[in-house]
């Protein structure tokens, strides 16, 4: 189970401040995960402008030009929101035993370690 998912609510705890033209202290949600380059990609955090080729459509429509995107940050840079206190904290596990349908299962809960509540 991942620390921090697809629409998680996130803020970067490094780089440069918002005064300076960075994006720490900022927070968003998470569209995407990327597991194996362990990164992420938030919403209006680490936009980047991005030339593409010009082009025509099907229809005949001009494409192309320069467009911002968001670019992905890595894992680390980021901390997940607690929903509570609405500050960054450090993600923690919890075992439960959960039945459904005369059948228990473990599962696994993830827990705020500032505030010690359920994410």
């Amino acid at each position: 189970m991942a620390k921090i998912k697809k629409g998680d609510l996130v803020q970067v705890i490094t780089g440069a401040k918002a005064e300076r033209g960075g994006d720490r202290g900022k927070q968003g949600k998470v569209l995407r995960v990327f597991p194996d380059t362990n990164r992420v990609l938030v919403e209006g955090i680490n936009r980047v402008t991005k030339h593409t080729k010009v082009g025509q459509s099907q229809r005949g429509t001009k494409t192309g030009g320069i467009e911002v995107v968001e670019a992905s940050i890595h894992i680390s840079n980021v901390a997940l929101v607690d929903p509570s206190t609405k500050k960054p904290t450090r993600v923690g596990f919890r075992t439960e035993t959960v039945e459904r349908d005369g059948v228990k299962r473990e599962v696994r809960v993830r827990v705020a370690k500032s505030s010690g509540k359920d994410i």
